[in-house]
């Protein structure tokens, strides 16, 4: 696995879209979002289509055609520096064929920042641009509305990423040791239901694959990550770093899993790294090279997740 090209810091003034690729926006917490990113100095502007609600299936922020349209748009406007996501939800790989990706690669570099069913987009960003992006919170997200932690590691990512290129979490050993490898990952159910897609990667040899998840059922856990398994995508993984897992059912049910269906990679797995869906959440650079150090639950990169 290869690092990726590192788009440009923000500064300033930097002009950021905000996009909807999934569920439907809540106004109000859109608008707070934006009054966040405003007390920044940054330059928030709006895609069309982010409050729509789609006709017939009200999960979706309107069209697959105009919210793909919307992300399109975005980020080929060269005066847009940045394009994050309002919120995730579903229905990203219900418009990621509806990208023009030779348009969007000729657009270049620029930040792209989500997490949850953006992970669909973090993978086909690597695929098709060859671009760091970051799992980090998102601008109507509840959590990072409320949370001045999650509001201050993405802000800090984006300014000043020199300043967090130790990722420090608190978390505990699953599997002890150190590993190195290129970050990659996101949602675990979407990285199971990529397999076998145009934009999934075909393993995660020579990674650090970060794992997190929302609202799941331990067995169906164990059914993403035994897919995984089988498929071969995780041969060769150089390490595992578990974020947050929302909703699901208590550490006492879900650790015995993960160790199980885990612990044969013979590879270092740290946990509670405080990525994904809870309280404070880190931001993590995909496409980076790091070292991970489960005994010291850190993750160091070896350069600044953004120029």
């Amino acid at each position: 696995m290869r690092e990726l090209t590192r788009p440009a810091r923000l500064a300033p003034g930097a002009r950021v879209a905000v996009v909807a690729p999934s569920g439907p926006v809540p106004e109000e917490r859109l608008e707070a979002g934006l009054d966040v990113l405003r007390a920044w100095d940054l330059d928030p502007v709006v895609a069309p289509h982010v409050l729509d609600r789609h006709g017939t299936f009200d999960y979706l922020a309107g069209t697959d055609a105009d919210r793909a349209a919307d992300l399109q748009a975005a980020w080929c406007d060269p005066s847009v520096d940045a394009v994050l996501c309002a919120r995730g939800g579903y229905g990203v790989q219900r418009m990621t064929d509806l990208l023009d990706w030779a348009a969007m690669r000729a657009a270049g570099p620029k930040v792209f920042v989500g997490f949850s069913d953006i992970t669909a987009l973090h993978e086909a960003f690597a695929t098709r641009l060859g671009l760091v992006t970051l799992h980090g919170p998102m601008a109507a997200g509840i959590d990072f509305l409320k949370n001045a932690r999650a509001q201050e590691h993405l802000k800090a990512t984006l300014f000043a990423p020199e300043t967090v290129r130790v990722i420090a979490s608190g978390g505990t050993p699953l599997v002890p040791g150190r590993a190195r490898g290129v970050t990659l990952g996101g949602c675990l159910c979407l990285l199971a239901a990529e397999l076998g897609t145009p934009h999934a990667r075909p393993s995660a040899r020579g990674g650090l694959l970060c794992l997190e998840d929302v609202g799941e059922e331990t067995y169906r856990l164990d059914r993403y990550l035994t897919q995984l398994l089988r498929a071969g995508w995780l041969d060769g993984v150089g390490g595992v770093l578990l974020g947050s897992w929302h909703a699901c059912e208590p550490s006492a049910r879900l650790r015995p899993m993960l160790a199980d269906r885990l612990g044969g990679l013979g590879v270092p797995v740290v946990e509670d790294f405080g990525f994904g869906h809870c309280e404070g959440a880190l931001t993590v650079p995909f496409g980076v090279t790091a070292e991970l150090d489960t005994d010291a639950a850190t993750l160091t990169l070896d350069r600044p997740a953004l120029r």
